[in-house]
């Protein structure tokens, strides 16, 4: 069964690069930067979960358990062109792009990736879960960024985009809420749930933050655009 969930994430990337690519061949008046940025996420995160479907990225640890480091190999790209992406929402109608409030997010973010990745290869309790405070820790510093200086940014915009981005925030923050305490209940913390249940959750998380939030982001500048485009047209 963690086979088919493997491969059903595997499809649901490549739905959404379809997705993608055709919104990008339509692009609306979005800048290309925010369809690359959405296109690459799927496309890098369905390699992974590839590899994991044919049997690879992963190792056993000391407690016979299967650690699958290519999640985290998957995570830490994908997870920062996410946050590149909120990024591009708040600064959307501005001339800058603020480069400094990306590239904090990003670290962060590597930060949280290595620190999960060495609590799961941890044999010692104690040692895995000081790891995984320290990634807790760094996750709650990437929902102090996007609620503090990146919403400050985003305010500068129109209403629309302003609204659309804490949506877009808002969204994110309660799904990435979720992957700690996952891995919190399953085989890597607390093992009350099993190595297949574990695995559908992650992947149904991951399709949902991934393609879904994507999805959801980027409908809603392409409505913005379109409903601007009117207004100038002069059409209700």
């Amino acid at each position: 069964m963690t086979g088919w969930w493997l491969w059903l994430y595997v499809t649901s990337m490549a739905g959404g690069t379809l997705l993608f690519l055709a919104w990008w061949a339509r692009p609306r008046g979005v800048p290309a930067i925010e369809y690359q940025v959405a296109v690459a996420v799927p496309v890098w995160s369905g390699l992974w979960y590839t590899a994991l479907a044919l049997g690879g990225g992963r190792v056993t640890d000391a407690g016979g358990q299967s650690v699958y480091w290519a999640r985290y190999a998957d995570w830490a790209v994908s997870a920062s062109l996410l946050l590149v992406a909120l990024a591009l929402t708040a600064t959307h109608a501005l001339p800058g792009r603020h480069p400094v409030l990306p590239a904090t997010l990003v670290g962060l973010n590597l930060a949280m990736i290595a620190a999960g990745l060495l609590a799961d290869l941890s044999a010692d309790p104690g040692s895995r879960y000081r790891y995984f405070t320290l990634g807790t820790v760094a996750l709650l510093g990437i929902f102090a960024v996007i609620w503090g200086p990146l919403r400050s940014v985003a305010r500068r915009q129109p209403d629309g985009l302003r609204h659309a981005y804490v949506e877009a925030a808002a969204v994110l923050t309660v799904l990435w809420i979720g992957y700690p305490l996952i891995w919190l209940a399953g085989p890597s913390g607390l093992e009350l749930l099993g190595p297949t249940t574990d695995t559908a959750l992650f992947v149904l998380l991951s399709v949902a933050s991934k393609v879904g939030w994507g999805a959801l982001d980027l409908a809603r500048l392409r409505s913005l655009a379109r409903r601007n485009e009117l207004a100038v047209a002069g059409r209700p």
